[in-house]
């Protein structure tokens, strides 16, 4: 008797998060992307499969998945909608990271497992409006003042901020020190001189709201400081290629959206009497973006593959996330030739897929810093 294999845990974990998507998100997500408000009922939805609770350890409740399955998890979820992909990856990995590795119980307890069940929204926030890539140039500041810190400063572009519960902040504590005078806070969002202004109005991935944090002499306690002192930069740089082949895992997602409405039309489309899919130059199409998904797909899960064994993996992620980013924008614009003027219409997810690729080209660094590390892996510099 020929006995079937099981399923492995990848599979099992695709096939569960391709039918939700199939069946909760894609017939939601026109709807979602129009209205341009977070969609708590789809976050509170995918709580309830688990997916928040992917990464981290069944001890503290949950799943206790590696980053491989992680990555399947949210390039599932962006095929069906970047933006519900972009806040679930916020809530799984920058948003709780920190606060696992670095909080006290009394934290995990208050914040990070209700964050874990869908209960509180996570937030990350790194960016300044002068210090993005240039994490050196961070102006915000944590001073010590007795049993607390004083933080003043501002954020801006923070993921989940009108919505957020609580947030990570990078913080400068000493300026002559540089980069290794940077740390991380946990500040919950009801602490006095906490600012959030209203969201941005965006191109792309409409239904994550973001916005900018303003502190005016925030106190919060001493243990709200997430590592040891100089430590920041260093943390960061810890969890970074995973930052980047997730990146890159959504990339593929919103790649392949766009590829199978491009295949789906180019046999349904005719021209001259013939479905376009017969004219040579939408073949060429359709095979250049097959090829480079599938490219970007083994340079993905092999840079995921070497985290989940603790192999040092910042060349491989970066050079995963820059492919794949770009493969993304790639396929969504040969996506909107092959729609031809159809693509200009908002009634055709391919508009959606176009102004949603540029999100992926920012997140985890930009395609330019990334061909300069790469460069610089190679001994080169």
């Amino acid at each position: 008797m020929t006995r079937i294999p099981r399923p492995t845990a990848e599979e099992m974990i695709r096939k569960t998060f391709a039918r939700f998507t199939d069946d909760e998100i894609i017939p939601k997500a026109r709807e979602m992307d129009e209205a341009g408000k977070f969609p708590r009922w789809m976050f509170e939805k995918i709580a309830k499969t688990g997916a928040y609770a992917m990464r981290y350890p069944r001890k503290i409740g949950g799943a206790g998945g590696n980053t491989t399955q992680f990555c399947i998890m949210v390039e599932e979820l962006a095929r069906g909608s970047m933006s519900v992909a972009a806040f679930t990856a916020m809530q799984c990995l920058m948003g709780t990271n920190f606060l696992y590795q670095y909080g006290t119980k009394d934290h995990h307890e208050r914040l990070l497992k209700p964050a874990l069940r869908g209960e509180k929204v996570a937030s990350f926030a790194l960016t300044e409006a002068d210090a993005a890539t240039d994490l050196g140039g961070a102006k915000t500041m944590a001073v010590r003042d007795g049993d607390h810190w004083l933080i003043n400063g501002s954020k801006t572009w923070i993921t989940n901020a009108p919505v957020a519960d609580f947030f990570t902040v990078l913080c400068q504590t000493d300026k002559t020190q540089g980069l290794k005078g940077l740390n991380f806070f946990l500040i919950e969002r009801e602490t006095p001189g906490l600012y959030v202004s209203k969201k941005f109005e965006k191109l792309g991935t409409r239904a994550t709201e973001i916005a900018e944090l303003a502190f005016s002499d925030v106190r919060i306690p001493l243990e709200n400081r997430l590592g040891q002192d100089g430590q920041g930069v260093g943390n960061l740089m810890r969890i970074l290629a995973v930052i980047r082949t997730m990146t890159a895992a959504l990339s593929i997602g919103l790649a392949r959206a766009a590829f199978e409405c491009s295949k789906r039309y180019s046999l349904e489309r005719t021209q001259f009497k013939k479905r376009i899919g017969s004219f040579q130059l939408i073949q060429q199409k359709i095979a250049n973006m097959a090829t480079e998904i599938w490219g970007a797909n083994l340079m993905t899960y092999k840079a995921a593959e070497m985290i989940d064994r603790g192999e040092r993996a910042l060349k491989e992620a970066s050079m995963a996330k820059y492919f794949a980013s770009e493969t993304a924008c790639r396929a969504s614009d040969e996506a909107t030739r092959i729609y031809g003027a159809y693509s200009y219409s908002m009634e055709y997810d391919v508009q959606r897929f176009y102004r949603d690729c540029r999100f992926l080209l920012f997140g985890g660094g930009t395609s330019e810093i990334l061909q300069t590390i790469i460069s610089r892996e190679e001994g080169v510099y």
